[in-house]
């Protein structure tokens, strides 16, 4: 099981932060207007960064643990397993301080916090399960059964885990509203507005990208529709590169230095990008290299972007 888990990434700037993906305002945006100014605004997004962070570093647990159970399953029917897939202990303090569901939500509200429970109840789940399956292992007690008990929990674990990933997307896609409406609050007066809006575009390409190339990943490559967004990113990166950063507050005169690197992490992207396409094209396919180079590059994008608006 793969899963592109970065789906919209948290950007921060003086004392807050907001996300890089765009929607329509037009409801939510006057609801985080009407009920609570800055301070509601501020609410959303600290909400957002906060379960944004759990869920990345959420998803790559539950991802090992899949792969874990794969290789339990497997070595305690007598394959030859020579190492066993490492699982690190995840340490989630982002969700700790998710206390409540902010208001600003206004009327999805009730469903986020519905969709979040169900998360978190699942991340324990998944947890609790894993710790099962790794003292079946570790005992061998899999020689008395012939791996019985293994192919329960994989089985349980995958399907408490389509239920996680089901839940962060519910969150994922009920909270982008609001917290794109909360930041055109806090960016209002901004005197980098213009670069982080414009910052912003590009990582909603790069989002776009990913999306299509993890759908084609786990099924066939198609060239147009790789060319097509990558012809689009390209656009974006090109326009944002072009912007001259001339951001009169003095304060502020470092973060051009972070912008270029954040134009040539993007350039970098794309020379990976073109790779991919010219490599898949002859195979019909995306190959795990190629697609492993896309995420390590997506990755160095967006460390790049979130330094540059921190």
């Amino acid at each position: 099981m793969r899963k592109i888990i970065v789906l919209a990434m948290a950007l921060t700037f003086t004392s807050v932060s907001v996300i890089s993906c765009k929607k329509d305002l037009s409801t939510l945006g006057k609801s985080v207007l009407d009920v609570g100014g800055t301070e509601n605004a501020n609410a959303i997004i600290d909400f957002n960064n906060n379960f944004l962070d759990s869920y990345k570093s959420s998803s790559k647990h539950v991802e090992s643990i899949l792969k874990y159970a794969d290789a339990a399953v497997a070595k305690s029917k007598g394959e030859n397993v020579l190492l066993m897939p490492l699982v690190m202990s995840s340490m989630d303090h982002s969700i700790s301080k998710i206390k409540a569901i902010p208001s600003g939500f206004d009327k999805d509200k009730a469903a986020i916090e519905a969709d979040f429970n169900t998360y978190k109840t699942k991340k324990e789940s998944i947890g609790k399960k894993f710790e099962e399956l790794q003292s079946y292992m570790n005992s061998e007690d899999y020689k008395d059964d012939k791996g019985a008990k293994a192919e329960t929990i994989k089985k349980d674990l995958e399907t408490e885990a389509q239920a996680f990933f089901t839940a962060g997307e519910n969150v994922v896609a009920k909270i982008k509203p609001a917290t794109d409406a909360a930041e055109e609050v806090v960016l209002k007066d901004h005197p980098m507005k213009e670069y982080i809006i414009s910052s912003k575009g590009v990582m909603n390409s790069l989002d776009s990208v990913l999306d299509v190339l993890d759908k084609q990943y786990a099924g066939k490559f198609d060239e147009a529709e790789a060319q097509k967004k990558y012809d689009e990113l390209a656009k974006a990166a090109e326009a944002n590169a072009k912007l001259d950063f001339n951001v009169k507050d003095p304060q502020y005169s470092y973060k051009k230095s972070q912008f270029e690197y954040f134009n040539k992490s993007a350039s970098g992207f794309l020379d990976n990008y073109r790779k991919l396409i010219r490599d898949s094209k002859g195979t019909g396919k995306i190959s795990d290299s190629d697609i492993q180079q896309i995420d390590s590059s997506y990755e160095s994008v967006l460390n790049a972007y979130n330094t540059f608006v921190k």
